[in-house]
């Protein structure tokens, strides 16, 4: 699935606030790149993934929508490290002085500019049931040795979809595997798709971060917008 031209297939380009993990609340410009190797069953881009939409553009044309006075761009998803030109597109904007995050699933490994690797492994909630995704996708999600050497290599954090108390024992072990974490690099996320659903998941979840020394992490953009494109 690796590409070697100079194009990439976009989904969506629009400023917002971050709204999830350890730079919550920070202006930024998302380029979500459409295509991904995996199909989460919770999936809330499948416009990026399941069912990928969008033209395809030339990386002056997608730098072209990335306003110069918004400091902070994510490069997310579908799953960009598996596209070549995210290489060239993170060091142009990372020397036009923007703060570049990866949006990630940590199944590929890529040597980029990067501020921040943000690593969201996919437990076995993500699983879909349907065939010939759910074999596909339980033989990809599942990739410590390429999260061990993003985390050697950038400044990161790993952010894990939680639906329930069952998912955090599943947790543990990935982090076993994977090796020595910073606790406080260890983010919850509830999974869901309105306010009541995340507030509730993520009041279960507190105790846990607590007694771990990981973080719980909102999804304002939930919060704020709705389960709507383009916040």
């Amino acid at each position: 699935m690796l590409h070697n031209s100079n194009v990439l297939r976009i989904a969506e380009i629009f400023t917002s606030i971050q709204g999830e993990g350890i730079w919550v609340g920070t202006p930024s410009t998302f380029v979500r790149v459409s295509g991904c190797n995996l199909r989460c069953a919770w999936c809330d881009t499948p416009y990026a993934s399941w069912n990928p939409e969008g033209p395809t553009l030339d990386l002056t044309a997608i730098i072209e929508q990335v306003p110069a006075n918004v400091s902070h761009v994510v490069i997310t998803g579908g799953e960009p490290m598996l596209f070549d030109p995210v290489n060239q597109l993170a060091v142009t904007l990372a020397d036009r002085g923007h703060v570049i995050t990866i949006e990630t699933a940590g199944t590929v490994f890529r040597d980029l500019s990067c501020h921040l690797m943000s690593i969201s492994p996919k437990m076995s909630n993500s699983t879909p049931t349907e065939e010939p995704w759910r074999s596909r996708h339980e033989a990809t999600r599942h990739r410590p040795e390429v999260v061990r050497e993003l985390i050697q290599s950038y400044p990161y954090q790993l952010k894990f979809v939680v639906q329930s108390e069952a998912d955090l024992d599943e947790i543990e072990r990935y982090l076993e595997a994977v090796g020595p974490v910073e606790p406080g690099r260890v983010l919850l996320m509830a999974e869901g798709r309105d306010p009541a659903t995340l507030r509730h998941r993520a009041s279960v979840l507190v105790p846990y971060a607590i007694r771990r020394g990981w973080r719980l992490t909102p999804r304002w953009q939930i919060d704020l917008f709705g389960d709507t494109r383009g916040t």
